[in-house]
């Protein structure tokens, strides 16, 4: 008998090679090579006739989404349900992914949709006192502890079924391969043969994914592009507030976000996210600065903390969590030449409170307003809220949704805008303080 062939295959990129490499010829990454069998193709076998449809016909096709009764999923999902959607939801160990779809389940149960629940990692009387403790039980929910592939394809045709979820992507093997569960082609095989599945039934199918110590999602990268919305659950698992962050989204925004807070009966959604990421911030405190963020199609009041000390180090310290770690460098060089702040023998530390990450360059201001604030020890006006990008030379440049952060900054009781100077429809519920330097903004605040 011949030895059976085995090929190689890229996690981070899925190309494919004959033989093992230190380095992978497509993505240049080190060992990321895996040694698998490809799946065997029955001799003789033959295509589907294509089903061929008109664009006009397709455009004219409604397309019926189902609420899943969480109200920031649906925000981040881009308004529900979609039939046949893929979704992976990934996020760091006990940060709550199975708890929302197990919640998830429960929802759509007591409103009238079948859901499929495939616990690939617990058994059934652990998901069921689980689902106890969160009080998400409903007669529509089937549940399954189960791991192999054929067994669930088999569940989720035997009934008319709104959504699967499978917890998760990782743990699930098909006897179609050799290896274990969570190897490279174990992961795409399945991932795909599930993709298939929901766009043949019409199920809503929720894949819940591992990452990795990168904080990447484990398993080829090729997972991502086979779904069709990637969900990222973001903060620190012991902090209460969670963050649902989509990715991508071919049914929605991209980048838009869910709040949630976890309590003891599971997640809750959190109506208005500004209220509590700035109930505890502390008024008359040197180096606090209030940012009027946008996280996807959402206005979001954040609080910005800065920490300027000596150092006693040749090479002073800058650290940033929550904003990019290289912004804060521009930012502290723009403010060392521009505004005469000698920050060179001082230490910087950045924070953004509630675990939030800011990646639009909108919170440019309110970071330097913050450091200017801890660095000459003078409080920022306590009802002021800053928003504009700061460029190398100094100036102060306009960001878009300018309407959306003011009406969010006046909802929470904000009296003051501080942003750059830009056309502005006047409004009479809050005051604009508008600049066209950094350091005429500093002026206006803190002299």
């Amino acid at each position: 008998m011949s030895k059976p062939k085995t090929v190689f295959v890229c996690r981070e990129c899925g190309a494919v090679t004959p033989k093992w490499l230190g380095r992978c010829p497509t993505c240049r990454a080190w060992d990321s090579l895996e040694e698998e069998k490809p799946p065997q193709t029955p001799s003789g076998a033959q295509a589907k006739s294509p089903e061929l449809i008109s664009l006009v016909q397709a455009l004219t096709t409604p397309e019926p989404r189902a609420t899943s009764g969480l109200t920031e999923l649906d925000r981040v999902l881009g308004g529900g349900l979609v039939q046949g959607m893929v979704v992976l939801v990934g996020g760091e160990p006990g940060i709550g992914k199975s708890t929302l779809m197990l919640q998830l389940a429960a929802r759509l149960g007591r409103s009238g949709h079948k859901a499929l629940y495939v616990s690939a990692e617990e058994s059934v009387r652990q998901v069921g006192l689980r689902a106890r403790r969160l009080g998400a039980e409903a007669l529509e929910v089937m549940l399954m502890a189960e791991t192999g592939l054929e067994t669930i394809k088999q569940a989720v045709t035997r009934d008319n079924y709104t959504a699967c979820i499978v917890d998760s992507i990782q743990t699930v093997r098909s006897s179609e391969l050799a290896g274990g569960a969570g190897s490279v082609g174990q992961v795409r095989h399945c991932a795909s043969e599930l993709a298939a599945l929901a766009k043949e039934t019409g199920a809503a199918v929720f894949l819940v994914g591992h990452v990795t110590k990168e904080g990447s999602l484990a398993g080829p990268r090729l997972l991502e592009h086979l779904v069709d919305t990637v969900l990222y659950f973001e903060s620190e698992p012991s902090m209460r507030l969670r963050l649902l962050r989509a990715v991508k989204n071919r049914f929605g925004a991209t980048d838009e976000v869910g709040v949630f807070e976890m309590t003891d009966s599971g997640l809750s959604t959190v109506k208005n996210p500004s209220a509590m990421l700035l109930e505890h911030r502390p008024e008359g405190a040197p180096g606090s600065a209030v940012c009027a963020a946008v996280n996807g199609t959402r206005p979001l009041l954040v609080e910005i903390q800065a920490l300027v000390s000596p150092s006693g180090l040749a090479m002073p310290r800058r650290q940033a969590l929550g904003v990019d770690q290289g912004r804060l460098h521009m930012l502290t060089a723009v403010l060392s030449i521009h505004t005469g702040l000698d920050l060179s023998t001082s230490d910087v530390f950045i924070n953004v409170a509630g675990g939030v990450k800011l990646t639009e360059p909108a919170s440019d201001l309110a970071v330097a307003c913050a450091m200017a604030s801890s660095l000459r020890n003078r409080p920022l006006p306590p009802d002021l809220v800053c928003f504009g990008e700061v460029g190398l030379a100094g100036e102060l440049r306009a960001v878009g949704r300018t309407e959306a952060r003011l009406a969010e900054a006046s909802r929470q009781g904000f009296g003051r805008a501080l942003s750059a100077a830009q056309s502005q429809k006047k409004t009479q519920k809050i005051r604009l303080l508008q600049a066209k330097r950094l350091e005429d903004a500093l002026e206006m605040v803190l002299d």
